[in-house]
């Protein structure tokens, strides 16, 4: 068994969530925040069996574009201040896979 933990951009995560649906995959979603751009994040957590893990980041990667976009930073928190606005990549999808060594369900 693996836990996929998927980071995506919020406005890829409702059409994401759909598809998990669809195809019957369980996921906890969680509402996160992104630490250079302090913009809105879903995270989900999804519980999988080793042999469906290439078919639910097929899922992830086919539901989560990147794009690109003129943000501006918030950096004052750490002692910096931009005012200028900077070209990034957003969305698409982070994923971490990660081996389970147990799982309890009550």
């Amino acid at each position: 068994m693996k836990l996929i933990v998927a980071i995506v951009q919020k406005e890829d995560s409702n059409k994401l969530q759909r598809a998990f649906v669809e195809n019957n995959v369980r996921a906890t979603k969680l509402a996160t925040t992104g630490g250079f751009l302090s913009q809105g994040n879903t995270t989900f957590l999804i519980g999988i069996d080793d042999e469906q893990v290439d078919k639910v980041l097929e899922i992830i990667k086919d539901k989560s574009q990147a794009r690109e976009e003129y943000v501006q930073p918030n950096l004052i928190s750490s002692g910096l201040e931009m005012s200028q606005f900077v070209k990034v990549t957003v969305g698409g999808a982070t994923c971490f896979v990660l081996p389970v060594d147990q799982f309890e369900q009550f």
